[in-house]
């Protein structure tokens, strides 16, 4: 018997709740006993998996720590696909963002604030972070000069998707630190997103 959609739409469930699980334990032991002091199969144990699954779905501790970065070049991705005639490129920036946040408050989370602080503070935590950050910025820009190849060339597009990033990566650096910070995820998106739009303002079109 052929599977099912609704098999396939369970087996993708368990899959998310595997993986969130496999993030939340990573995130607690983080938080006791130290980033090197927390070992793969201390995570593993904790989520009550083996090793192996662990590694089908992350390639190492580092890794975890960065649970949605796929997902938000994608929803860039998408926001510059469904461009509307008068979007100028930093307004798909910063429907993207809108965008991911609407869907996750991953980024107004505990894992968000532990990632800022061993970025800051494990150089193997912070070398993966700016190599998903340039590999964003590559991936974004070359989307976005290609649906605008009048208005930027490849150094204009990647320059306007790096001050974008940045813009992100310094809102939530100083929001994560505010004391009650996690207390309204949502709140501190929008102050997050308020913050970029500003940083932005001289790109956006003017019905923003």
């Amino acid at each position: 018997m052929l599977p099912t959609m609704a098999d396939s739409s369970l087996r993708e469930r368990k899959r998310e709740r595997t993986r969130q699980a496999i993030v939340d334990a990573a995130v607690d032991l983080f938080e006791r006993h130290g980033y090197e002091g927390t070992t793969i199969a201390d995570i593993a144990e904790a989520a009550e998996i083996g090793t192996r699954t662990f590694f089908s779905y992350f390639a190492s501790k580092e890794e975890l720590l960065f649970p949605e970065s796929d997902a938000r070049v994608a929803a860039a991705v998408s926001a510059i696909a469904a461009r509307k005639p008068g979007d100028s490129p930093a307004d798909l920036l910063v429907q993207a963002l809108s965008d991911v946040n609407e869907h996750s408050t991953e980024m107004a989370s505990p894992t968000a604030l532990l990632r800022m602080r061993l970025m800051q503070t494990v150089p193997a935590v912070r070398g993966r972070g700016l190599q998903i950050q340039l590999d964003a910025q590559l991936e974004i820009a070359r989307h976005l000069q290609a649906a605008f190849p009048d208005d930027l060339d490849a150094v204009q597009a990647s320059a306007l998707v790096g001050a974008f990033l940045g813009a992100v990566m310094g809102a939530l650096q100083v929001l994560l630190e505010e004391p009650g910070a996690l207390d309204d995820p949502r709140k501190l998106q929008r102050r997050m997103r308020d913050a970029v739009a500003a940083a932005l303002r001289p790109w956006l079109s003017a019905a923003r």
